[in-house]
């Protein structure tokens, strides 16, 4: 399916699904060296606007990877719970969002809903929020892990060093390292403050 949306005199079209989603994601050095991401800030908006157009329904008709040819795909598709996503089947990206954002989300609805949201559905909605509509809606959701240290916990600031890089390099890993420690975070596992 193709997806437009027209800025002023410019008309911004999308092939696909999955090219809507790659020019609506905020912009990224990965993305521009695989020649995904949008080619300006103006393309990124439109994308964005024909996102939250898009019905949730869509994202199950219309699967980012083909279903023949991925695994995870066929997972996804094959252990989708219809009946969870009842509840939300009949909103677009946006109003999503919205929903998410409003008093009716609360962490027990979210909880029940979440067998029905795909990895994508979560993904376009994040691609429409602000770093504060994400931690406001995280905060509805408690999710409790334990190791060496509890993260997770309500009322309680955690923080957890997962440091990574694109080629593995120990010297930029260990950096990411010493970089978490300088800014607080007590240990490279995990530290929780009250």
């Amino acid at each position: 399916m193709v997806y437009r949306h027209t800025i002023d005199a410019t008309t911004y079209v999308f092939n696909d699904l999955r090219e809507l989603l790659a020019k609506a994601t905020p912009p990224r050095s990965g993305d521009r060296l695989a020649g995904i991401a949008a080619e300006s800030a103006e393309q990124m908006i439109a994308a964005r606007i024909a996102l939250a157009d898009v019905p949730l329904k869509q994202f199950l008709h219309e699967t980012v990877i083909p279903y023949e040819a991925d695994e995870i795909t066929r997972l996804i598709v094959d252990t989708h719970d219809v009946s969870a996503f009842a509840a939300i089947s009949s909103l677009t990206v946006g109003s999503f969002r919205d929903w998410l954002l409003s008093d009716a989300a609360t962490g027990e609805v979210l909880k029940q809903l979440s067998r029905g949201v795909t990895a994508e559905m979560a993904a376009a909605v994040s691609k429409l929020m602000r770093n504060q509509d994400l931690i406001l809606v995280a905060k509805k959701c408690e999710v409790t892990t334990a190791f060496r240290n509890t993260i997770g916990l309500r009322g309680r600031m955690s923080v957890r060093l997962q440091p990574n890089h694109p080629f593995d390099d120990a010297k930029s890993i260990t950096a990411s390292i010493l970089d978490g420690i300088l800014l607080g975070s007590a240990t490279p596992a995990s530290a929780s403050i009250r």
